[in-house]
């Protein structure tokens, strides 16, 4: 069930049910010569409507833009400061509560998000904590990123081996081609699997990373694997929500 396909007397009959919404965040960034841009924001929005179809639970609109300061050398990235990203996670969690959610999964799809992602709950579980009367029901907040489900890590060693690497991996790309097979595009990577390393702003990660991988071969990609990566990350995440809501 998707949030804006809804209307407001849909969601008054939801939340006499659940309380629980899962909400995609990603990223829109480079991915590499074959990657798509929205890659980070496509795999966590595919993953979250499969899970809340599996779960019969409401998915808010991805937040799509994410903490990626590092890929504004690549034309046609977007990113967000850090505080903006945490008013964004904390206006977004704390207008659906006003309405009577009380539990918030984040379905990640970019690891740079991790970090503001913790820091955004912090800040709402802090706001609450400050503002809120009683003991009574509170907001939980939880992050699941989707490459951590179960079944995801072992059919990228199947695989790609070693050429999963980093950043434009081939298991995300896969995915992104699972969900627009006609956005593909298959090709050789020169080298096949690109140098990996760190790196601090945009300037440094163009020089180091000149094609935008990091440590991955994408062009071991397919519309086959996507699928595989589809299924295993719904299962896994379902999993996931479905404990965490049913302990929380």
């Amino acid at each position: 069930m998707l949030l804006h396909l809804q209307t407001w007397p849909d969601i008054d009959a939801y939340l006499e049910k659940s309380q629980a919404i899962i909400i995609p965040i990603g990223s829109t960034e480079q991915h590499g010569p074959n990657g798509l841009i929205g890659t980070d924001a496509i795999c966590a929005e595919v993953v979250a409507r499969g899970v809340g179809e599996r779960l019969a639970l409401l998915v808010t609109p991805t937040i799509a833009v994410g903490m990626a300061q590092h890929h504004l050398g690549f034309s046609g990235s977007m990113a967000l400061r850090p505080t903006t990203l945490i008013a964004v996670i904390r206006d977004t969690v704390l207008s659906l509560a006003r309405h009577g959610f009380r539990r918030f999964y984040f379905i990640n799809g970019h690891g740079g998000n991790i970090a503001t992602i913790n820091a955004a709950f912090s800040e709402i579980h802090a706001e609450t904590s400050f503002g809120q009367p009683g003991n009574g029901p509170g907001i939980r907040c939880k992050l699941r990123n989707w490459w951590e489900a179960p079944g995801v890590a072992p059919i990228s060693r199947e695989l790609y081996a070693g050429a999963e690497g980093n950043h434009a991996t081939p298991s995300e790309v896969s995915l992104t081609w699972h969900a627009y097979p006609e956005a593909a595009r298959p090709m050789a990577m020169d080298p096949p699997v690109a140098p990996d390393g760190d790196f601090a702003d945009a300037a440094d990660f163009r020089r180091k990373f000149p094609d935008g991988r990091m440590g991955s071969n994408p062009g071991l990609a397919s519309i086959e694997a996507g699928k595989r990566f589809y299924d295993a990350a719904v299962e896994g995440v379902a999993a996931d929500c479905k404990s965490w809501i049913a302990a929380s």
